[in-house]
């Protein structure tokens, strides 16, 4: 019989990281030098369904855990095993082995620093400064995390506005998902970007990264790599305003790039 694990699994923000991919989860768990250490993810195959993966020797396992319905009631299949919910599957592993190991605590959480300050619009916006330190909980959307600041406050970030902290004189890593689309006409995208000078407006500039916001932020624009907006204001706060295939909004200035001076138009082209 293995030792009991030393985690709560009633805490559903240390062990579960959403939707991560099979070879990520194998980034974090190979960084790890213990086994039995765990996460549980999203399964990317069958939707509803989890994986647990556990680091065991030199290798990383993924184990499927299925959610059904029996009766009229949800449980979580484990092999040939049921549980009433995932608390308790976790629970019970902590003193039996799934393979070479039981789960004996959640991987580490990777950190986040800001590159801005972000003031939040919503209730479940986490608010933060400029340089504040956070704690990556999961990545529930491309362009909203779910993150936790010192103080244990939960909520959800701009993945724009933040990027990884390495904890050392290296400084930040680019963590954006976006994929940067190169544009003949536009100026080459950078890593970590600072807000542009400012320029007289309005001002032509060519979309470099998608993005799809919160279908509740009505004043958010949706961009897509390679169109073209027409910028009105360069706010300090790193939000924008322009006018995109005839909608006016806000958006991140990280994901467009001014075409050339000589280029800029009086009136916005698409």
């Amino acid at each position: 019989m293995a030792e009991p694990g030393s985690f709560d699994p009633e805490d559903r923000n240390s062990w579960y990281f959403g939707l991560v991919s099979r070879e990520e989860t194998n980034n974090i768990l190979q960084a790890e030098r213990d086994s039995g250490v765990f996460l549980v993810r999203d399964s990317t195959s069958i939707k509803g369904d989890f994986v647990v993966c556990v680091k065991e020797d030199n290798k990383v396992s993924h184990y499927i855990v299925n959610k059904i319905t029996t009766g009229g009631s949800v449980r979580f299949r484990i092999g040939d095993q049921e549980f009433p919910t995932l608390p308790a599957l976790l629970n019970f592993y902590k003193t039996h082995y799934l393979d070479t190991t039981s789960l004996m605590r959640p991987a580490r959480r990777q950190k986040l620093i800001a590159k801005y300050r972000f003031e939040g619009k919503d209730p479940d916006d986490l608010p933060f400064e400029k340089d504040e330190i956070l704690t990556l909980i999961r990545k529930d959307e491309e362009q909203w995390w779910t993150a936790q600041n010192s103080r244990g406050i939960v909520g959800l970030v701009p993945v724009p506005y933040v990027v990884k902290y390495t904890g050392n004189d290296e400084g930040w890593i680019n963590t954006s998902p976006d994929p940067v689309v190169p544009m003949d006409n536009a100026i080459p995208a950078i890593s970590n970007p600072s807000p542009p000078r400012q320029r007289k407006l309005p001002a032509l500039a060519v979309v470099i990264r998608n993005r799809d916001p919160n279908a509740y932020d009505k004043s958010a624009l949706k961009l897509k790599a390679g169109d073209k907006i027409l910028v009105l204001a360069m706010h300090m706060s790193g939000q924008w305003e322009g006018t995109i295939n005839g909608q006016r909004g806000f958006f991140p200035f990280t994901h467009v790039q001014f075409v050339d001076d000589s280029d800029e138009p009086e009136t916005e082209q698409t």
